[in-house]
């Protein structure tokens, strides 16, 4: 797996769907030192899947991860939040910002 680049596209995270799929896009991640940022499918639902531990040099606060740690309603909105979310690790909040507003 090549790494993603920053800002990175919908349709480029891996579907981390099932055990061997997420193990592979993991070390992949991992042996980057790339932020791990995957998208699976849990039933009728699919959800985003992030570690920070793959890139010990990149961090984000609990805003960040709150915006994004529910499942999500289907594969394209799943794509949309894992786009925001990578860019939010490499610094650019904006991405994220339109993909998950604050609730007033």
């Amino acid at each position: 797996m090549q790494p993603l680049p920053t800002p990175c596209s919908a349709g480029r995270f891996p579907d981390a769907t099932g055990m061997d799929a997420f193990t592979t896009a993991y070390r992949a991640a991992k042996e980057q030192q790339v932020v791990f940022v995957a998208i699976e499918r849990l039933g009728l639902w699919w959800t985003v899947k992030a570690d920070a531990l793959t890139a010990p040099q990149r961090t984000f606060d609990t805003t960040v991860h709150g915006a994004v740690r529910d499942a999500v309603d289907g594969e394209l909105r799943a794509q949309e939040l894992a786009v925001a979310l990578h860019a939010a690790f490499y610094g650019a909040l904006e991405p994220l910002a339109r993909a998950a507003p604050p609730a007033s």
